[in-house]
């Protein structure tokens, strides 16, 4: 069934408000995240610390909660409930948007479940900014998050992002950096790479090379700050050699993904239309018109 969502009609429950904040620099903070921070009931912080300095430096005394990793599933529960109940909370992580690597993924997914409205307001991130300025192709890009710490589970990842012609958008801490570079060059070869890092403050660094050159330019460094890693899609010879899927039907690779790789159908059938370039509906249509045959 369809659900639609009017933003700003009136609604039998509150509203969860995701609100971005700067990712450096205090000025990128809006007017209209102030105000809304200002104005709601509550505010569901990942570190209240954190928040708690950037609430000081603008003047805003809204009661302020921890939602984080470890407590999401009692916590979201509880939020959930407030918000039935008419109360209107904003979500901020550490820096910039919620829900994008963090779990508030967790509680837009509940709230959504539950008919409760959720507004995001744009603002600062880590992602865009990296990729505008990496000089990398940028009308076409896939955002991957962090890689799995385990090299195995790195080298499944990336062996499953190799063929893709779509420039790359990744995030790592300073303390895995060197190893993901390195596996990265042992997995993708002798692309065209960005590491960016400190946006918005005043040391910021676009560091842009190949990958074995980042690779080696990491082993060197005294790594700190937190990174985005813009990496160059494939070409179409790697493409064509990489297309382990070729040989197999859209429905036995919709199946790969939810046998294999134990992912959900909806997950699988993403996956299967960004391997093949199709879009989403259709790869949905064709799998589920078989399945209910």
């Amino acid at each position: 069934m369809v659900k639609i969502q009017k933003s700003f009609s009136e609604h039998p429950t509150g509203t969860l408000y995701i609100v971005p904040t700067p990712i450096g620099n205090l000025e990128d903070m809006t007017y209209r995240a102030v105000s809304t921070l200002k104005s709601a009931d509550m505010i569901a912080a990942e570190d209240t610390r954190n928040t708690r300095k950037l609430l000081n430096h603008f003047d805003i005394h809204t009661t302020l909660i921890s939602y984080h990793e470890h407590n999401k599933y009692t916590k979201g529960s509880q939020l959930i409930e407030q918000l039935q109940a008419g109360q209107t909370i904003a979500l901020v992580s550490d820096a910039g948007m919620p829900g994008i690597s963090d779990p508030g993924t967790d509680l837009v997914a509940e709230a959504v479940e539950e008919d409760v409205p959720v507004v995001v307001l744009p603002g600062a991130n880590a992602a865009l900014p990296a990729l505008a300025g990496s000089g990398l192709p940028t009308d076409e890009f896939y955002f991957c998050g962090f890689l799995p710490r385990k090299k195995k589970d790195r080298a499944a990842v990336l062996g499953r992002l190799k063929p893709y012609g779509a420039t790359l958008i990744f995030y790592e801490s300073p303390h895995r950096l060197k190893e993901m570079l390195a596996h990265m060059n042992e997995e993708l070869g002798a692309r065209r790479a960005s590491l960016v890092r400190e946006l918005s403050k005043r040391f910021e660094e676009y560091v842009r090379g190949t990958l074995s050159e980042l690779a080696q330019w990491a082993e060197d460094e005294d790594l700190r700050g937190e990174f985005c890693i813009i990496v160059e899609g494939s070409s179409e010879g790697e493409k064509q050699e990489e297309a382990w899927w070729a040989g197999i039907s859209l429905i036995d690779h919709v199946d790969h993904y939810i046998e294999k790789e134990q992912m959900k159908s909806k997950q699988a059938i993403k996956q299967t239309a960004l391997d093949r370039e199709l879009p989403k509906r259709d790869v949905y249509q064709a799998y589920h018109v078989i399945q209910d045959e």
